[in-house]
């Protein structure tokens, strides 16, 4: 097989690592999804939507820093027992040793090596969603600038046109009063809007790289960002999976025992330490139950979101052919803008809706009067068919 798609060994398979990357956003949307439902009953939430990316990225700040300090590994990768482990390359002077592939040895994350790994995890994600952000502002008031032209500009001119010397006071101090800050910005929206677009497809470019380069087993960085931290994601053995609880108990005992002071305030210090551990321990468990209750929730509703939205995905159907002339009916004049039974230019334009020709009204008015029928197709008609036809001069 060119790609190892089981469970053996510990090199992670592809959907494992596919997986523990695609959390993070499920995360997300199940809790904006969640604090967008209660805030329908609690206004004050809303601003926890505007400022979504900050109270997001602080969350995961937290939780990805507990979690490399505990497990080394993400929050993500520890759910589905995976751990990080730093390369090293081990100097042999065997060829044949060399060849076999035992030149890399794994070991434990480095202080440095969790730190940028936060970065990777939070800080980096946090700035391209906000650039992605500032990119979709810049966009859309381009967008509107095509559509409708620069509004500032015009509501500037008309200030000249309707104003006298104070309005050109009042414009000129306005144009004065505009801030070092609002120019900057400005020009950083235009700057990212023209950059933007290729950074992000150069990331994306080379995560695809580095994920086909893994589906085939021709490297062992899942990313570029792994490959950076020269760290690489292991399975985690069933000791390490043991060990995992004794080692987060002696951490926190070890960090209780560095509390100083008087007895009572190593007490107080050391509640907060076990409410906050026990805060931690419980907001991981609701965060995973949440990511999966979302993702049930959307399997559920999967089908009947597309039975819903199948009927505006199909393309208008094309419109009926137009009805034929009957030989004993009147013929239509080569001239479109001529009335075929008075032979003069239409006035007061009137269609049949039963074959859809135009007439004059008083023409088409009196011969269905008469006749009951189309004057072209014979077709049967009332004077309720006849539609009056309105159009700009």
């Amino acid at each position: 097989m060119l790609f190892q798609v089981g469970g053996q060994g510990t090199r992670p398979t592809f959907f494992e690592m596919a997986a523990a990357q695609q959390l993070p956003g499920s995360l997300r949307a199940a809790l904006t999804y969640s604090v967008g439902v209660l805030a329908l009953r609690r206004p004050f939430l809303h601003k926890v939507l505007d400022y979504e990316d900050e109270f997001f990225a602080l969350l995961m700040l937290v939780l990805e820093s507990h979690s490399l300090r505990t497990t080394d590994a993400s929050f993500s990768e520890s759910l589905y027992g995976l751990r990080r482990r730093g390369v090293k390359i081990k100097a042999q002077k065997d060829v044949a040793l060399l060849n076999s592939g035992d030149r890399l040895h794994h070991s434990g994350l480095e202080k440095r090596q969790k730190a940028l790994s936060v970065v990777f995890l939070v800080v980096l994600p946090y700035f391209k969603s906000k650039l992605h952000s500032i990119y979709n502002k810049e966009r859309e008031a381009r967008l509107q600038a095509s559509l409708w032209g620069h509004g500032e500009d015009s509501l500037d001119n008309l200030d000249y046109v309707t104003g006298g010397e104070d309005v050109v006071v009042s414009v000129g101090t306005s144009n004065a009063d505009r801030s070092i800050r609002t120019h900057l910005m400005k020009r950083i929206q235009k700057i990212v809007g023209a950059c933007y677009p290729w950074i992000h497809a150069s990331c994306e470019g080379l995560s695809f790289a580095y994920q086909l380069l893994y589906l085939l087993d021709a490297t062992g960085f899942y990313s570029l960002g792994l490959h950076a931290l020269n760290i690489q994601v292991c399975r985690a053995t069933g000791q390490e999976l043991m060990d995992t609880s004794s080692r987060i108990s002696k951490i926190r005992n070890q960090e209780r025992e560095r509390l100083r002071g008087p007895p009572w305030l190593k007490a107080v210090q050391g509640a907060l330490l076990s409410c906050t551990y026990t805060v931690l321990d419980y907001a991981q468990t609701g965060l995973i139950a949440a990511v999966f209750f979302f993702k049930m929730m959307e399997w559920w509703y999967q089908s009947a979101e597309e039975r819903m939205s199948a009927p505006t995905v199909y393309p208008p159907p094309p419109p009926p052919p137009p009805p034929k002339v009957a030989k004993e009916g009147i013929p239509l004049p080569p001239d479109k803008t001529l009335c075929p039974l008075c032979s003069q230019k239409r006035a007061n334009p009137s269609a049949v809706t039963v074959s859809g020709f135009v007439f004059c009204y008083a023409c088409i008015f009196k011969y269905v009067s008469q006749y009951k029928r189309c004057p072209v197709t014979l077709m049967p008609a009332t004077v309720d068919h006849i539609r009056r036809l309105f159009h700009d001069m």
